[in-house]
């Protein structure tokens, strides 16, 4: 006779990065509306109020880097969790109540051999669409191919049509050769642990990127990808991603702005920016800005919202759309300028600012006035606008009971659970 089976349980260990940290916490409110026990697992500075063992000393999260050279070492940092993480583990079985799978963050490919060690599936989040984090994947299987094209060089994978033309200038990693970099070095090692992970999770949905699905799991040997976002839909959680300061930026979205002559919401984060002289009085009335924090969801979710100048990070991409509100896309870095793409040159629900591979660093003020108009008042903005307004409804649709993610999370925690049943019988 079998042990009695445990209550549904899962472990969630979102990446030190607020980016990484929100759409998690938004999974963990949707699996406990479902009656799933959820445990987060983080360090003290990220979650006072969570528990965790072993904190990091020092830096506990990425928006207290004082440099981005420090994220190769911070991700190798994070291996000192693996020891108490499975202290955790060990905890939890010998309370009677294991959990049926992991959860983490794609960056800390380490928990798959803490998983394994305890006969627990490991589901692996990227934090992206499914499209991006193919191309992303392939272009590292394909590193040397990639790495002999020219910025503007059209990436071809045969068994792998894309929606619109992947440049090598659209994976900023790749600039240069980054062989031999400790970052490198890690984006092998989560890869490998990534690829042998029991299952994905995709904060994105069905309805929009069904072709890319096969294309996806292809990558993996046995796994399945669950399609289950927007996951800001599931709780009304007002935050927001990080962005990076920019000072010598924000001069430029200032003036572009003013010379716009639209209302306008601008969250500045950084610390040490000052407006123009006179800059802030002769907005008065038409822009409001906001320094520090603010909730960017619930400023997207305002009918009066018509627009949103944005780096493209996917959190921010989903919080627009889902709220049908077009983008004006200004991809930075990680995988922004394929959020970009898939907003501007697939879904069409957005305006490119510039392209990657036109190799300007700077964005002058007439450009940012012009794509500013053109989103607010012109034609390519009004269609922009009633695509993201049909985006927005596909994605409602989709987490509603019985659309598509609705459906693959029930799925996904079915699969568990039947595994865990079988384990105890």
């Amino acid at each position: 006779m079998g042990s009695a089976t445990p209550p549904l349980h899962i472990v969630i260990f979102p990446f030190m990065a607020q980016g990484h940290t929100l759409p998690m916490l938004d999974l963990s409110h949707r699996l406990a509306q479902w009656g799933i026990t959820v445990t987060i697992i983080t360090t003290p500075a990220n979650f006072p109020g969570i528990h965790s063992k072993g904190p990091l000393k020092g830096i506990e999260n990425t928006a207290d880097f004082p440099s981005e050279d420090l994220r190769a070492p911070f991700i190798q940092l994070t291996k000192k969790l693996k020891e108490p993480f499975e202290e955790i583990l060990r905890d939890m079985f010998e309370s009677g109540c294991p959990p049926m799978a992991v959860i983490s963050d794609v960056f800390l490919g380490w928990t798959l051999d803490c998983c394994d060690s305890f006969g627990v599936p490991r589901i692996v989040t990227y934090g992206m669409s499914g499209l991006s984090q193919a191309l992303l994947v392939k272009t590292g299987i394909h590193i040397e191919h990639v790495l002999g094209l020219l910025p503007e060089d059209v990436i071809h994978f045969p068994d792998f049509p894309t929606p619109f033309p992947v440049k090598r200038a659209d994976f900023v990693h790749m600039k240069h050769d980054p062989r031999g970099s400790e970052m490198f070095s890690l984006i092998e090692e989560i890869t490998e642990a990534d690829l042998k992970s029991w299952g994905v999770i995709v904060n994105s949905f069905e309805d929009m990127e069904r072709e890319h699905i096969p294309a996806l799991e292809s990558l993996y040997k046995e796994a399945k990808a669950w399609f289950v976002g927007p996951l800001l839909l599931s709780d009304q959680i007002d935050n927001e991603e990080e962005e990076d300061d920019d000072d010598d930026g924000n001069e430029y979205y200032s003036l572009g702005l003013e010379a716009a002559e639209q209302p306008f919401v601008w969250v500045v984060k950084s610390k040490t920016w000052a407006a123009p002289p006179g800059w802030e009085e002769r907005v008065e009335g038409t822009g409001l800005v906001v320094r520090g924090w603010a909730e960017q969801r619930r400023i997207l979710a305002n009918s009066k919202i018509g627009g949103f100048l944005s780096h493209c990070g996917w959190n921010s991409v989903l919080e627009g759309l889902s709220m049908g509100v077009p983008l004006l896309a200004w991809p930075t870095g990680a995988e922004q300028p394929l959020n970009a793409k898939i907003v501007a040159n697939w879904l069409g629900a957005g305006i490119r600012v510039l392209e990657m591979s036109d190799g300007v660093d700077i964005v002058g003020r007439e450009v940012i006035c012009e794509k500013v108009k053109e989103l607010m008042v012109g034609e390519e903005g009004r269609k922009a606008r009633e695509r993201a307004m049909e985006v927005k409804r596909m994605a409602w649709e989709a987490m509603k009971t019985g659309g598509s993610s609705h459906r693959k999370l029930n799925e996904m925690i079915e699969c568990l659970a039947l595994r865990r049943k079988e384990a105890y019988i």
